[in-house]
């Protein structure tokens, strides 16, 4: 049994599934490949060809299938994705910049505008907030 190993890609739970894997299994949810780097205790992206094993081959595709003899499943290979954090910083930096909401943020995740934007928005319902010619 394989107690505390979920899938790196989905998370679902691999306790069924007996271990070590082999080069062919794959997860019961999502049908991915599980002998790959980035589920191996071994992956570290902080360290040169991305796997703190010295002596293993090196692979390209740290997603799919390899023949390394050093893997070894770990558990907390599953990195959930950030979604609304990530949704209302990309919001923030829009007001920050003007740009306006991105495409599927919500209007819940919008900053308030700054001082500085609410000091020129008075300013230009003062003033009239249009561009003056020389003429005028």
């Amino acid at each position: 049994m394989s107690e505390g190993l979920v899938c790196w890609r989905c998370g679902a739970s691999l306790e069924a599934l007996p271990v070590p894997f082999g080069r062919r299994d794959e997860c019961p949810a999502c049908r991915t490949d599980l002998h790959v780097c980035r589920m191996c205790r071994h992956y570290d992206t902080r360290v040169a060809r991305a796997c703190r094993e010295p002596v293993a081959d090196a692979v390209t595709d740290k997603d799919r299938s390899n023949f390394c003899n050093w893997f070894q499943a770990r558990a907390g290979a599953y990195a959930a994705p950030e979604g609304r954090e990530a949704d209302a910083s990309r919001a923030r930096l829009g007001a920050l910049f003007g740009l306006g909401s991105p495409p599927g943020a919500s209007s819940e995740t919008t900053a308030p505008p700054s001082e500085a934007d609410a000091a020129r928005q008075a300013l230009e319902r003062l003033f009239g907030g249009g561009p003056r010619s020389d003429s005028d």
